[in-house]
C-alpha cells in the first residue's frame, strides 16, 4: 500500500509540473525590469503562475489516478510498458485539460 502512495505522489508531482508547463506557455515569461511598479506585476505573474498552475496540476492528477485505478492497472497488469504508457496518458490528460482550459477562458470567455 505505501508503494502504491509513493507511486501515486510521483504522478502527482509530474502533474502540478505539467500544470505549471501549461501556464508558463499561456502566460508567457515575466518581464524583467527593475522598476518599482512592474516589479509588483511580476509579483502577480509568479503568483498566477503558481496558483493556477497547481490548481491546474492536481486536476490532472485527479483525473489520472481516477483513471489508473478503475482502467489501466487492470489493462496494464504484466506489461513491461506499463509507465510509459502511463507517461503518455498523463500527458494527453495534460493536454487536454490544457485546452479546455484555454478554450473556457479565451473563447467561451467563461474563466
Amino acid at each position: 500500500m505505501t508503494k502504491r502512495i509513493l507511486n501515486y505522489a510521483g504522478w502527482l508531482l509530474v502533474a502540478i509540473l505539467l500544470g505549471f508547463l501549461h501556464m508558463r506557455i499561456v502566460l508567457g515569461p515575466g518581464s524583467n525590469s527593475d522598476n518599482g511598479g512592474l516589479t509588483f506585476l511580476n509579483g502577480i505573474h509568479d503568483f498566477v503562475l503558481l496558483y493556477v498552475g497547481a490548481i491546474i496540476g492536481c486536476i490532472i492528477a485527479v483525473l489520472f489516478i481516477v483513471l489508473d485505478v478503475f482502467y489501466l492497472n487492470k489493462k496494464l497488469q504484466n506489461n513491461n510498458r506499463a509507465t510509459l504508457v502511463r507517461l503518455f496518458v498523463i500527458i494527453a490528460l495534460a493536454i487536454i485539460v490544457g485546452a479546455s482550459h484555454y478554450f473556457l477562458e479565451e473563447i467561451a470567455n467563461v474563466i
